[in-house]
């Protein structure tokens, strides 16, 4: 039986990447899925490729009719909505403050904060009907700690974990559960760049992954896993949640890295508190 059968999920940014990878992965546990992208081409072959399971829905997330629309789907569909998953995204505005638009501000907020708020909008209504069901959005590290991407990036997803608090603390009196994922870095098509090569990809890895004390570089499967577990039963009694993904990085450096004088067992060099 799979952990989510009968289940009916919509997931944004579903045609690559992190969303892909879990569009596959909810499929192979029993849901049902609407698959959300920009990419017409990509998201139906996904949809295609998963049969009666899966149905392709081009949605821009910074548009509400768009994203009202695409959940309706579902629900009209398969009559239900269990999971929502927030999760379309892009690196945003670049570089200095001083030389960021307003233009650059408002999409870089319109894809990363806005679409997330459409979907827990448009999603809350089914499921305080059901009285069920879980939302779930991409955050990032990057809204747990400055320094790992640009200034607007950081901003929208460190809203985007205050959202969920916020509205978990509205919606779970209807045991409605609204979590986010927070990933480190993932190897993913929007992480590598342009070049997507056996030879660019295996580069990225390898560059990569010392950054992390688990000694590897994330891949999309690590946050599908951990989607999966907020979208099924057994994290019924979890919610408002930032839940990080990223191999230590938030914990801090690895400790290969830390400076020799904190590794070396020299009783000379123990910190004693004062007094003592």
């Amino acid at each position: 039986m799979g952990r989510l059968d009968d289940k009916a999920a919509v997931i944004t940014g579903g045609a690559s990447g992190m969303g892909a990878a879990t569009v596959r992965r909810f499929v192979a546990e029993g849901a049902q899925v609407v698959i959300c992208d920009l990419n017409e081409d990509a998201g139906a072959a996904l949809a295609d490729s998963l049969g009666d399971a899966a149905v392709f829905v081009k949605t821009d997330v910074t548009k509400e009719d768009d994203v009202a629309a695409a959940i309706a789907v579902a629900h009209d569909r398969w009559g239900r909505l269990d999971c929502m998953f927030n999760n379309a995204g892009f690196g945003g505005a670049l570089g200095p403050i001083d030389e960021t638009t307003e233009d650059d501000f408002d999409i870089t907020f319109d894809v990363l904060l806005k679409g997330v708020f459409f979907g827990i909008k448009h999603a809350a209504p089914i499921m305080k009907a059901q009285r069920s069901g879980s939302i779930i959005s991409t955050a990032s590290v990057a809204g747990l700690q400055a320094g790992w991407s640009p200034h607007l990036y950081a901003t929208a997803k460190a809203a985007v974990i205050q959202l969920t608090r916020s509205t978990a603390l509205e919606l779970g009196e209807y045991r409605v559960r609204v979590n986010c994922i927070c990933p480190g870095v993932i190897a993913t098509p929007l992480a590598i760049g342009r070049d997507q090569s056996d030879e660019a990809i295996a580069a990225f890895k390898a560059s990569t992954a010392s950054l992390q004390p688990i000694g590897r570089v994330g891949e999309p499967e690590d946050i599908a896993n951990a989607a999966l577990w907020l979208a099924s039963d057994e994290s019924t009694f979890v919610t408002g949640q930032a839940q990080v993904v990223d191999g230590g990085v938030n914990a801090g450096r690895p400790w290969s890295r830390v400076a020799d004088w904190i590794k070396e067992p020299n009783p000379i060099r123990v910190y004693r508190p004062p007094g003592r």
